[in-house]
């Protein structure tokens, strides 16, 4: 296990856990007077962590986490955040109302996309998630490889993709959910895009860096998926958290703490979906909110639960060990440095 840092947004604030040279653990609280909605971390520099905030903009940190600042977007509501590989210091906010900004000087300055604003059927978007029940950008995918590449993807209306470097946009993508809940590229596979959402299968996933979608469903038998993530050396090798749909107007279980019945299920090229037992609890009563894997070690994979618990597998999900600390809750967002 190669992760030293787990960030995690707790629904008041942040908790951080951290390995120290003696391999003991141990957590702090942190921004405890921000409502964090979503964390994203440099993957040019570890210690650049950013963090979206619901009403107070973007807050930065260069210390893995330890200290932050604020980084612009002030009163905007950032519900997605991103940080592009393939350009470094490039940075995108998501926000609600479903507009889409950039910093291109690390947080200094920020411009809106807005072309954004005209994108073919917005106007049919809605989210019952939250009250106003206006959409908003929940998942943004910039390419590892073609900084002009981004996918974004909106609770709840639509999947949507630029190929000039947000100068324009197209309407939403044939076969992709379009109640999106993550969405994110491979970590070097520019082709391979992958997304987990409360429609359609609950997963699908692009071998044409976003254009067209696939939603592979068999063995998959719960369809309201929430987070995903690809192996980092086999991009044909991918995860999502899945939990039942929810019935009439009754909130979805994924989201019901303690009765989630959620499981985590792993896809091997064209093989079925197979859900991951070896040692996680079953089902899963508290939703996997969080799965990541390591970029610089293929076969592991972590999974954030909204107990606070982290289970980590090396071995591709077949055996798992719960990580020695909680993190008191995740809702609904982790990075690992």
């Amino acid at each position: 296990m190669s992760a030293n840092i787990f960030l995690a947004t707790t629904g008041h604030g942040l908790a951080r856990a951290e390995r120290d040279a003696n391999a003991q653990w141990s957590v702090q609280h942190l921004l405890g007077d921000q409502d964090v909605r979503c964390l994203a971390a440099d993957p040019n520099n570890s210690s650049i962590i950013y963090a979206g905030t619901q009403g107070n903009g973007v807050f930065s940190s260069s210390d893995g986490g330890k200290s932050w600042q604020p980084a612009g977007l002030s009163g905007h509501k950032v519900k997605a955040i991103s940080v592009s590989r393939a350009e470094p210091g490039t940075i995108y906010a998501g926000t609600k109302p479903a507009y889409l900004y950039v910093s291109r000087d690390a947080g200094e300055h920020w411009t809106e996309f807005e072309s954004f604003r005209h994108i073919p059927g917005r106007r049919l978007w809605f989210s019952p998630a939250e009250t106003p029940f206006t959409a908003y950008v929940q998942g943004i995918a910039p390419s590892p490889t073609d900084p002009n590449v981004i996918v974004v993807g909106i609770e709840a209306g639509a999947v949507v993709r630029s190929t000039d470097g947000g100068r324009t946009w197209t309407s939403h993508r044939k076969g992709a959910l379009r109640d999106c809940h993550s969405v994110t590229f491979h970590i070097s596979a520019g082709n391979w895009v992958y997304e987990a959402g409360g429609t359609g299968a609950g997963a699908s996933y692009s071998q044409s860096a976003g254009d067209t979608w696939i939603q592979p469903s068999e063995g998959l038998d719960r369809h309201y998926g929430w987070a995903c993530a690809a192996d980092s050396a086999r991009p044909d090798v991918w995860y999502v958290s899945a939990s039942p749909l929810p019935k009439s107007f009754s909130p979805p279980p994924a989201h019901v703490d303690g009765k989630a019945d959620a499981a985590i299920y792993r896809k091997q090229g064209d093989a079925p979906w197979q859900r991951l037992t070896g040692g996680l609890p079953q089902p899963l009563n508290y939703m996997a909110y969080a799965l990541l894997t390591d970029p610089d070690a293929s076969g592991h994979l972590y999974a954030g639960l909204s107990s606070g618990e982290i289970w980590h597998s090396s071995d591709l999900g077949e055996t798992w060990q719960a990580m020695p600390f909680n993190l008191g809750s995740i809702h609904r967002s982790m990075v690992i440095t």
